[in-house]
């Protein structure tokens, strides 16, 4: 036995995966599939006849979750595809900060401060005008693949 003491830093997350994967003909039209990296929500999906070689392919056309860009994929059909693991939590908003994060109350109570305001204009146009005429707002944020974003807004009426 050795008289070293040793320390292990733990640097993961629980395990969750952020991906779960899917055969690429099961990925339907507004389902979800990473491309290049990016989770995607499925806009246009077609499929290829199978040629000579066997494989009938899969052309996803996908709309980054995050940043609206638009992405192509094509996939033989029988080959596995990442599938982002996407959630949408609903959250009331309690303050904004100059620098632009915002407070946010969880259903547990806590606040979350690690979030900016959404970089969609009209979005931001409506939080901050609600928030300054002192309307109670719930912020809805999605998250997937460790990346988190406000994409829409409720007003649940006047404090």
């Amino acid at each position: 036995m050795s008289d070293e003491e040793h320390h292990f830093e733990s640097k993961a997350d629980a395990g969750a995966s952020k991906t779960y994967p899917q055969q690429a003909g099961a990925i339907r039209k507004n389902g979800y599939i990473v491309i290049k990296n990016r989770p995607c929500k499925v806009v246009e999906v077609s499929t290829s006849k199978t040629g000579k070689h066997g494989h009938a392919k899969c052309h996803f056309v996908g709309i980054d979750i995050f940043t609206a860009k638009k992405l192509e994929d094509i996939v033989p059909s029988s080959h596995n595809c990442d599938v982002p693991h996407v959630n949408r939590t609903d959250y009331q908003l309690i303050d904004i900060s100059e620098d632009g994060f915002v407070s946010l109350l969880t259903d547990s109570g806590d606040t979350k401060d690690d979030l900016r305001l959404p970089t969609d204009d009209n979005l931001l146009k409506q939080i901050k005008e609600g928030f300054a005429e002192g309307k109670d707002l719930v912020v809805s944020v999605m998250s997937a693949m460790g990346e988190e974003q406000i994409c829409a807004l409720k007003d649940i009426g006047p404090k």
